[in-house]
């Protein structure tokens, strides 16, 4: 058995199906689809069964999957053991961030660290979604949180805040009972869904957005107030604050990693270089700018 086939089973067995594990792995649904078939078929016993319910492993599949984690954390750890001893800073550094802050706030300080350490080769990657570090989704995760996982080494940059904001327009408007309050109903995440229901339990609305960015642009047309993180309200010279930050709403924002990193350098650099680049930029987080 090869490394690769081991490594292409693992990722199917995480994800639960073909379509997901070809995602993963940056192939072609087909390609993981053979490649299972052939070791199943080079095994001679079947590894993967299908039911009701999707795709199912058999025991033999079960045995291999622990077998394929055990090796890749041994390689894991000798990538990272080994890029340790580098004297010069190199290699790809992974980092997940959230969208909204990647390509606004952060994207200066990322731009830095690549002036700096131009042998590192930084690649930003932006999802909403949990990653898992100790599988190495990624390198880093940058994320808020109030709960960081326990597996993780963690530090907290700053404190991110949030408000209610609207057009200054329609909150003028608003302020003469010229409209009605109306809220734009956010599905971004669950800290926002959740605040926008308990600030309006009754809230019956008919324009509902899934990302922060179309939050700020549903409120610039005057379409209702909604919440915020308080970095991407204050930067918009549209907008107004129609609710002032509360504590409740406060979330970390956490550098994460896995402690099999804590001794490999690029990670290292990474860590301290955003530490102080947040000094910079910690009010507009806090809601303080």
């Amino acid at each position: 058995m090869q490394w690769d086939d081991a490594r292409l089973f693992l990722a199917f067995a995480r994800e639960g199906s073909f379509s997901a594990a070809a995602k993963r792995l940056g192939v072609q649904h087909s390609t993981v689809s053979r490649r299972i078939h052939a070791l199943e078929k080079a095994l001679a016993t079947p590894l993967v069964e299908r039911s009701s319910t999707g795709y199912v492993l058999t025991q033999a599949g079960e045995e291999l999957q622990a077998t394929a984690s055990r090796m890749e954390r041994d390689l894991l750890r000798f990538e990272d053991a080994s890029a340790g001893q580098s004297d010069e800073p190199a290699g790809e550094l992974r980092v997940t961030a959230i969208a909204n802050m990647a390509s606004t706030v952060l994207m200066p300080a990322f731009a830095r660290f690549c002036s700096m350490y131009p042998g590192i080769d930084l690649r930003i990657e932006v999802t909403n979604q949990s990653v898992r570090l100790a599988e190495r989704d990624a390198d880093v995760a940058l994320r808020q949180t109030n709960v960081p996982g326990e597996t993780l080494i963690g530090t907290r940059l700053t404190t991110v805040a949030s408000a209610v904001y609207g057009s200054a327009e329609y909150c003028a408007a608003l302020a003469d009972r010229k409209v009605s309050e109306t809220w734009v109903s956010v599905d971004c995440c669950d800290y926002h869904r959740t605040w926008t229901k308990q600030a309006r339990p009754q809230l019956e609305s008919s324009f509902c957005v899934d990302d922060t960015s179309l939050t700020a642009a549903a409120l610039r047309e005057g379409l209702g107030v909604g919440y915020l993180p308080c970095f991407m309200g204050d930067s918009d010279p549209e907008l107004v604050r129609f609710r002032e930050p509360e504590e409740q709403h406060e979330l970390g924002l956490w550098l994460l990693y896995h402690r099999d990193l804590r001794s490999t350098r690029r990670v290292t650099l990474f860590r301290e270089h955003m530490q102080r680049e947040m000094q910079g930029v910690s009010p507009l987080f806090e809601g303080r700018s």
